[in-house]
């Protein structure tokens, strides 16, 4: 199939210049006892694409990644020796992170910033764009979870993101924030392992986002929906953008979490209901 004049991707457009859409670090055991993703780990954007449209400055900033975080991400897989998926692509090519079909998958502004490549995308450009980014990636985090609970494992899925300092004028006080919908068993014991780690430390609960429905693809699916411990972990930029903070970060997140799963052995498969849900007709 030949690619359309007006399409910015297209699969048969990609060479072996491109990078994989995603990689997988760590181990291979079956029940490993946690489960790391990074769903905006890279700004990288297929070659065909020029872009995005897009100067490479606007790429670099937090609307085509999160900063940092695929450097907390690598760090906290070998420290807790947990394997990883990390996205290969910029969230603009395609969001990782969203329900395919949704406004923000593909935007085409973001914080301010039009995405050329973004402005009416037709139904064929964003399918291909989804089965070839977005697929492989969760795919893969599927299989291993589902290999874990076959297993007899009950691994904790942490998804590691990061926010920026400042947004719309308004500075954003917490250094970390956890974030999750339904399930909250994770929240307040790891709340305590990073104070106490970290004494002094503004942790955000749901802060600077919170997860609601589908605003969010990774945790709600895999975690969530197969009733395993999970949390999304936002750390804020300007802490990790820098090799040095990054593996500092790594090495407090890995302790907090190390005190976590030891206080809450054994874990066990919970599916969760909105809280006044129960009972419910």
């Amino acid at each position: 199939m030949s690619a359309p004049a007006t399409a910015w991707f297209h699969p048969t457009r990609l060479t072996s210049a491109d990078p994989p859409s995603f990689s997988r670090i760590g181990p291979t055991r079956p029940d490993p006892r946690f489960v790391l993703v990074c769903d905006h780990a890279s700004n990288a954007v297929p070659a065909h694409m020029r872009r995005l449209g897009l100067d490479q400055a606007e790429l670099d900033r937090h609307i085509g990644w999160d900063i940092g975080a695929a450097m907390v991400t690598e760090s906290l897989s070998a420290r807790l020796d947990a394997p990883a998926f990390l996205s290969g692509y910029s969230r603009l090519v395609v969001d990782c992170n969203r329900p395919p079909g949704s406004p923000t998958a593909m935007p085409a502004v973001s914080d301010g910033t039009a995405v050329p490549a973004n402005r009416a995308i037709s139904p064929a450009e964003a399918a291909a764009r989804t089965e070839t980014f977005f697929r492989p990636y969760h795919d893969a985090i599927a299989a291993c979870l589902d290999r874990a609970v076959a297993a007899g494992a009950v691994p904790m899925l942490v998804a590691v993101h990061s926010f920026t300092p400042v947004f719309g004028g308004v500075a954003r006080p917490w250094e970390v924030g956890l974030l999750y919908e339904h399930d909250d068993r994770l929240v307040e014991p790891l709340r305590e392992a990073l104070c106490a780690l970290r004494p002094g430390l503004t942790v955000g609960d749901n802060e600077p986002y919170a997860i609601v429905g589908p605003s969010d693809y990774s945790i709600p699916v895999h975690g969530q929906g197969r009733g395993l411990p999970h949390i999304e972990i936002e750390l804020r930029q300007d802490l990790i953008g820098e090799r040095g903070g990054a593996e500092a970060w790594a090495a407090t997140l890995a302790a907090a979490l190390l005190r976590v799963r030891a206080a809450l052995a054994p874990l066990a498969v919970e599916h969760r209901v909105p809280r006044g849900a129960a009972g419910a007709a």
